[in-house]
């Protein structure tokens, strides 16, 4: 198995770093105050309303725009002045007009409130990452301001995306295991294990096998002398298989009946596993069985076979049992595993990888490329299994969603400064 030590899995992370320093590096600092900024091109710093929100001003007339957080869910809030004086919500209309990231566009017409202010009447989804557009009619004036809020959003460029190891899939439907996870070991099938014995005493003359060789029905293992009839006979393996254990020296004297060599058909292996309490409710034959070998990750698919009547008496386990081909010898008797057993299968509608998320703030988020530009989708997570956890809310079938170093997209996001002041 190939296990990434700490300083490798951050190599593609340096690697971004160093690659945007020889670029230039510099990007606009991506921040989200929860408050519209000024004209589109301007560079001055946005001004602050009385209510703490971003103020929009032209030719005396101004809006102050803010998203209301204080209730959920979180609306657009507007106030209107004259001169600098408040007016009354009545003196006017507002609409919000966002484009966000891939080109969806939303518009939030803004209604007056007996407290002075103009609210909207649908949620500002988040992110709140978006171009912004505001229209406003003040005592009949018309007014416009555009600008861009944009948070959670890096840039990165394809060639660099390619070099630290980045990868997009696109989001759509699939299936989620109800898996439990077990532990058991490999044994020989019964039956399929000889054991080679003497049939006459007498001194061993001759062997002919190893353990670990493989032999064939029928094929000599060993010479004796019988101490009976003074000849020698030959003693035989009745089935094909690997010596797994030898008992006798030559030169040595073999008692009648004595096991010389065990022999087994390791072509097929018994997976005997132990499960406890709940779960043996639940697990029953024919459920797929995805074996994990604990020495090395190796990994194998089979089925239940069966679920064995009795209870394992040392653990007060009950056994269920499953069959591995095993035709190359890479599975030996006595190792070790874990199995997850599938006992059910629900379709969903979208899912993404359970290695695709990270935390985000308080979220849990994946990251959507739209070319160059990588921006955070907040989640709303249903069922999940050890590969695939179900999207309830958050995006949409065919977004292209970072599957492949997300934490270097979140790192680069960190870095550029994002912010979502309350």
């Amino acid at each position: 198995m190939n296990v990434r030590t700490p300083a490798l899995r951050w190599m593609p992370l340096l690697l971004l770093t160093l690659a945007l320093a020889a670029c230039g590096g510099d990007k606009t600092e991506d921040t989200h105050d929860h408050e519209a900024g000024e004209h589109a091109g301007e560079e001055a710093e946005a001004s602050t309303g009385q209510h703490g929100g971003r103020l929009l001003e032209k030719d005396g007339l101004a809006v102050e725009l803010a998203i209301a957080e204080d209730g959920t869910p979180p609306k657009f809030q507007a106030w209107l002045y004259r001169d600098g004086k408040p007016l009354p919500a009545s003196a006017g209309t507002v609409e919000v007009r966002l484009k966000r990231l891939g080109g969806a566009a939303e518009t939030h017409r803004l209604q007056a409130q007996a407290n002075g202010s103009l609210l909207g009447t649908a949620e500002v989804i988040e992110p709140h990452s978006f171009d912004v557009e505001v229209l406003a009619s003040i005592d009949g004036n018309a007014r416009r301001w555009a600008y861009p809020s944009y948070e959670g959003r890096t840039e990165i460029a394809a060639p660099i995306a390619q070099q630290t190891g980045i990868r997009v899939a696109p989001v759509g439907p699939g299936v989620i295991a109800d898996e439990h996870e077990v532990q058991g070991l490999l044994t020989p099938v019964e039956g399929r294990v000889a054991k080679v014995a003497a049939r006459f005493p007498g001194p061993v003359r001759r062997l002919a096998a190893n353990v670990g060789d493989p032999v064939r029905a029928g094929q000599a293992l060993a010479s004796i002398e019988s101490n009976l009839s003074l000849t020698t006979y030959t003693v035989s393996t009745p089935i094909s298989g690997v010596v797994l254990a030898r008992n006798a020296e030559v030169g040595s004297v073999a008692a009648e009946g004595t096991t010389l060599f065990e022999v087994a058909d390791l072509s097929t292996l018994w997976v005997d596993l132990h499960v406890f309490g709940f779960d043996a409710q639940h697990i029953r034959a024919g459920s797929p069985v995805t074996l994990t070998r604990i020495s090395d990750g190796a990994q194998a698919e089979t089925t239940l076979e069966r679920v064995l009547p009795g209870t394992a008496t040392a653990s007060q386990s009950t056994v269920a049992r499953a069959v591995i081909a095993n035709a190359d010898g890479q599975w030996r008797p006595g190792s070790a595993i874990t199995a997850r057993v599938t006992v059910d299968r629900q379709p969903a509608a979208l899912v993404v990888p359970v290695a695709s998320l990270q935390r985000f703030r308080d979220w849990d988020v994946v990251f959507v490329r739209v070319g160059d530009t990588y921006e955070v989708r907040p989640l709303r997570l249903g069922k999940r299994d050890a590969q695939r956890v179900e999207v309830l809310a958050g995006l949409k079938a065919g977004d292209q969603v970072v599957v492949e170093q997300s934490y270097v997209v979140k790192a680069d996001i960190e870095k550029s400064g994002a912010s979502h002041d309350h």
